[in-house]
């Protein structure tokens, strides 16, 4: 009897790689887990934590400290590992060079390995990360996905939630573009319970105010720093968003997520890795969705586009 199992394997024992570990013994969702980390004792000592935890969850994760070695065999690579920049104040992008030299050494030892699963990069900037990623991967673009606005449509939805009183799970909403300043939000299409944004301003304009979206962007875009500024890093957030993808991926659920994945002649695109709705199965991005937005919506997403472009020239 041949019983597939299902592998993780996170490269970076960071603050963001443990809480997706941990998110993902929480929810049960594969048979083993493997760390990576230049710190090996620190990964080590992740390792011993999160296998003390087993015992009040609801299914014995195998969990190890993991080789790349041990992507030959795995589903999904998860990269988080990035080098820390100081002095990048609210610009991801200040990260791109430093970044880009861990990230061509870690691509390809998990490469190297045989690997032929999907990797998902969280590292930051995420989507020039993960351009990069799929051109020196030789992976097929649907197999290289980046957490993208995953957690910016999160928070968004949270944003907006606490505007009105719902649950954020019934707000219908994307932020979609870069990963950063540019990213951009198509409030046409946004709809709770069925109702488009506007006419729901518009019905509660004397608790929410007649014109909040601004301010709801603003939130959004600052909502990483403000954790940052206070607590040094931000985890638990971007955890759940990749365990999302994860989950997606595992269970073949052909759930729409906002990722940032190739786009070929899509929104007039081609050969960018940039946040889009996409329809994401057991293969990793099955489609991309084209939203219906309207000319300012498009022109603004198209600046986004340009924005992230004019890094491409920083890579090899």
């Amino acid at each position: 009897m041949n019983i597939q199992k299902s592998k993780v394997v996170i490269v970076g024992a960071g603050n963001v790689g443990v809480s997706t570990a941990f998110c993902l013994i929480n929810q049960g969702l594969c048979d083993e887990i493997a760390l990576i980390d230049l710190n090996q004792e620190k990964a080590f000592g992740e390792v011993l934590d999160l296998s003390q935890s087993i015992e009040y969850m609801n299914r014995n994760t195998k969990i190890k400290l993991g080789t790349y070695d041990d992507c030959q065999d795995a589903n999904i690579v998860i990269i988080t590992a990035s080098v820390p920049v100081h002095d990048a104040g609210n610009d991801r992008l200040k990260m791109l060079e430093p970044t880009k030299k861990v990230m061509k050494t870690i691509v390809q030892q998990i490469m190297g390995s045989g690997f032929d699963g999907h990797i998902i990069i969280v590292s930051n900037p995420v989507d020039i990360m993960s351009y990069y990623v799929y051109k020196i991967s030789g992976l097929p673009a649907s197999q290289v996905i980046g957490s993208g606005t995953t957690l910016d449509t999160a928070r968004l939805k949270y944003f907006i939630a606490q505007k009105i009183q719902v649950d954020p799970r019934s707000v219908h909403a994307l932020v979609i573009g870069e990963h950063g300043d540019s990213e951009m939000i198509p409030w046409s299409t946004v709809r709770i319970g069925g109702k488009d944004i506007y006419s729901v301003v518009k019905d509660n304009a004397d608790r929410i105010g007649e014109n909040p979206y601004d301010e709801m962007k603003k939130d959004t875009i600052q909502a990483g720093w403000e954790i940052f500024n206070r607590k040094g890093n931000t985890c638990y957030g971007i955890a759940s968003s990749t365990v999302g993808i994860v989950k997606t991926i595992l269970h073949n659920e052909n759930k729409i997520l906002p990722v940032s994945t190739l786009l070929q002649g899509q929104y007039g695109q081609d050969q960018l890795y940039i946040s889009v709705p996409a329809i994401i199965d057991k293969s990793g991005v099955r489609e991309i969705v084209e939203l219906h937005m309207t000319d300012e919506e498009m022109q603004e997403f198209q600046k986004s586009c340009d924005h992230l472009k004019s890094f491409y020239d920083c890579l090899d």
